[in-house]
């Protein structure tokens, strides 16, 4: 009996971690924070980028929450996954593709 609850605290202990792992490089990801938005040409890609992402944790697809522009040129995506249900906020700039 003690060796089954040690070894499900411990695959409980990995999963957490593995839960934490993906968090992080999802975080460093393109889109994963302000400060590494991903780069779009028109507003209206967005969504359909958002969309088309997938979910870190369990490849689910996503379901819009909200969409904001914090500031000029930036939009926040805010998105949870109909498959998990982990929240998740998407960054994009909008940058011009217009020669200088």
């Amino acid at each position: 009996m003690v060796r089954r609850r040690v070894s499900r605290r411990a695959d409980e202990r990995a999963a957490r971690k593995l839960v934490r792992d993906r968090e992080k490089l999802a975080a460093l990801s393109r889109g994963g924070t302000s400060d590494h938005p991903i780069q779009v040409t028109s507003a209206a890609v967005i969504e359909t980028r958002a969309l088309n992402s997938t979910c870190p944790q369990c490849e689910g697809t996503y379901r819009i929450v909200e969409h904001t522009s914090p500031a000029s040129g930036l939009r926040r995506v805010d998105v949870r996954c109909q498959r998990c249900g982990t929240p998740r906020a998407l960054w994009f700039r909008l940058v011009s593709d217009e020669p200088s």
